[in-house]
Formats: structure tokens, sequence, C-alpha cells
């Protein structure tokens, strides 16, 4: 029997072309950031102690075909995540208060994006309890849920997640350390932003 070589070969194209994601190593006043930017908008935010090597070959495409590249972006006004470190520099020097980057979620069930969604609309400065956040979702008693979706915010500070606290005023659960998010807050609760 004869194969159907056009549509093997059209499968193989689909197959070997790459997403493109760039990346880099951003490194704050809370430590370094490892930012993931795709051709249009930023699409994560990661925190680590020291900067990761560069992904080898073998490492440069996952099981997802996802080809990373790193770009010294500080150095390349142009490249897709010289805005963000802009914004973000901005935003540890005491001059900006809200983000315009674009953002874009890859992953995560309705709930969860209903959760981030909703990060976004805590005013700078201010602090909402888990319960609070369920409630502004129409998911009153759902507040572990809630604490569970912010644990899994994949853009951090630019969706402020460090700005969900327990409901008794003490600093729970964080990604990047409770130290972190004990220092993003006092951050916004210090400075008079311009931006």
């Amino acid at each position: 029997m004869k194969k159907n070589t056009k549509t093997t070969k059209k499968h193989e194209k689909q197959t070997d072309s790459a997403i493109e994601v760039h990346y880099f190593h951003y490194e704050s006043p809370i430590g370094f950031l490892l930012l993931f930017h795709d051709k249009n908008a930023l699409i994560g935010i990661q925190f680590c102690q020291e900067p990761m090597k560069p992904f080898s070959t073998e490492q440069n495409k996952n099981p997802q075909n996802v080809a990373f590249s790193y770009i010294d972006h500080r150095h390349s006004p142009n490249a897709p995540l010289a805005k963000v470190i802009e914004q973000l520099d901005e935003y540890f020097e005491g001059k900006r208060s809200k983000f315009t980057v674009p953002i874009a979620i890859q992953h995560g069930t309705l709930f969860q994006k209903k959760v981030w969604k909703a990060l976004s609309t805590i005013p700078f400065g201010e602090t909402w309890s888990y319960k609070q956040l369920a409630v502004k979702i129409g998911h009153p008693t759902a507040f572990r849920a809630v604490g569970l979706a912010n644990h899994h915010n994949p853009i951090p500070i630019i969706i402020p997640c460090h700005r969900v606290i327990g409901s008794n005023g003490k600093l729970v659960g964080f990604g990047g350390g409770l130290d972190t998010k004990a220092s993003l807050l006092a951050l916004e609760a210090n400075r008079n932003m311009t931006i």
C-alpha cells in the first residue's frame, strides 16, 4: 500500500517549526528574575537564586517544541524584553506603579485565569486577603483554591500576587519566599510612584 507522503511531509513541516521564546536574567533588588517573552508578549517570570546557565543545544527544544534563545536585552533596545526591563527598573527605582507591557497567559484553568485577572485589580500599595479575592471572583468559600491559583501565577510582580495576605494580616505563601513578599510590599507602601 502506498503511503500518503503529502500528509507525512505536511505533518513534519508543522512539527519542525518551533515557538521561539527569549529569556533574560534580570538582577533586581530582591534577587534574580528569569524573564520569558515570546514574539508578542511577556509570558513568564521566575524567581531564581542565581543566573541559570544558558540552555544547551540539547535543552534548547522541549517536548512542546519551544526553542529558547538568550539575548542580552540591556544592550539591545529593540529586543522583545527591553520594555519589560525598563519598566521593572522604574518599578524598583520608585518611579512606576503600573505595568503596561503586553502579557500573555499561556496555561492555566479557567478558575486560575479568573484569579489572576482579579489580582491585577488590587490597587498599588494595598493588600487583600485570600477571602476578599475569593469574594471578588464570585467564589466566597474558595479561598484555599484561590491560594493555590495565586501560587501558580506565571507572571509575579506584573500580576501582583504579592499583594494577597492572610485574613489575620500575616504574610503567607509566596513563590519567591516570604522575605521577598515583605520587600515588595514595603517597597510599594513606602514610595510615592510617579507613573
